[in-house]
């Protein structure tokens, strides 16, 4: 289990070294032919130890080797086991250490009044298969392997959808988990999906969705609200045209995160935006939320007894909206990566101020 050189194995990791898979043509047992005890209400220790694996029926011999001085051979305490050759159920053989080989002799060292040292060697001493027979066993193998492919595929199905060729197909399996830092309670979350150019979705998979109101916890020095609203998303890249050697705008996620007040009044917190991740696996991530603010004392207060708040008419301009390279480079007719760096930078200042 680990490297180290003194480790000893368990009696779990020896009883597992010997299992096998289950042979898959055993016949089910009938009710009426148990003999034992389908529940074992008070089993021993070695009733637990025998019964933690699967027993799979294993034959063992031992070569040994009487390494005794001279007239005092047949004595137990000199006996060292050399070898042990396991042969289990299902045909397979284990031979323990190894062949020697190309690989140096083992060797075992006494302690005794002459220190002495052993060394010895295992072959293979079996008769080389012949061309025919060595053929005819990898047919028998071949044919082994088609029959498993085809249970396997019969587990499978035929109704496994396949991607088209060229399609880039996406899964995200998503949770809001929660929101915390905000002015006011009973915080829910607003969140659709802007796909780009060359991304589409199935005409089922719905792209936003709202999640239930909470009412915040104090953790620590913020309140926070639980969430835990799953979604899932599914979308389709897919390059018109081959010749194109850019990489793909990846999909992005809005958020919108808003407040109840006593009268069912809503109030806006924060919006924020997340660039799906590239990389598959599982990726925890926290999105910084910002909101426009009205200047003065007179808006708080509207804010806190009517309600309502400065809004963005268009969600996507959290950040940079997907059009506006595209409109600027017609009206400037410059290169759009000069102008895209450009009215990134002004735009961001604009936001900041």
């Amino acid at each position: 289990v680990t490297d180290s050189d003194h480790e000893v194995p368990s009696y779990l990791a020896e009883r597992m070294a010997n299992v096998r898979r289950r042979r898959q043509d055993r016949k089910p047992i009938e009710a009426n032919s148990l003999k034992s005890k389908i529940i074992t209400w008070e089993p021993s220790e070695e009733f637990i130890k025998n019964n933690h694996v699967i027993n799979t029926p294993v034959q063992t011999m031992y070569i040994m080797g009487d390494l005794g001085p001279y007239g005092k051979l047949g004595q137990r305490e000199y006996e060292h086991v050399l070898c042990t050759i396991k042969v289990d159920g299902n045909g397979v053989i284990t031979v323990k250490p190894d062949f020697t080989g190309t690989k140096r002799a083992y060797w075992i060292e006494l302690d005794r009044q002459k220190r002495e040292l052993w060394k010895y060697t295992i072959e293979n001493a079996s008769v080389q298969v012949q061309q025919e027979e060595e053929e005819r066993e990898q047919r028998v193998f071949r044919d082994l392997y088609s029959r498993h492919k085809e249970y396997l595929s019969g587990l499978v199905g035929s109704e496994f959808e396949m991607t088209l060729p060229g399609t880039l197909r996406l899964f995200v399996n998503g949770e809001v988990v929660s929101a915390q830092g905000y002015e006011y309670d009973n915080l829910y979350v607003h969140f659709f999906l802007e796909l780009p150019d060359h991304w589409s979705s199935p005409a089922f998979q719905q792209l936003s969705g709202v999640t239930q109101t909470c009412t915040t916890k104090t953790v620590g020095w913020d309140n926070v609200a639980y969430f835990c609203y799953p979604f899932t998303l599914e979308m389709f890249f897919s390059q018109e045209n081959e010749s194109e050697d850019c990489l793909p705008q990846w999909p992005v996620l809005y958020f919108e995160v808003l407040s109840l007040d006593f009268w069912q009044r809503y109030r806006v917190e924060g919006y924020g935006s997340l660039v799906l991740p590239a990389s598959p696996g599982l990726h925890i991530l926290t999105i910084p939320t910002w909101r426009p603010v009205e200047l003065g004392t007179v808006a708080e207060l509207r804010r806190f007894f009517i309600g309502g708040s400065p809004e963005l008419e268009d969600m996507t301009y959290v950040r940079i909206p997907a059009t506006f390279k595209v409109a600027f480079t017609r009206k400037t007719k410059l290169p759009g990566l000069f102008v895209f760096g450009f009215c990134h930078n002004s735009w961001q200042n604009r936001l900041a101020t």
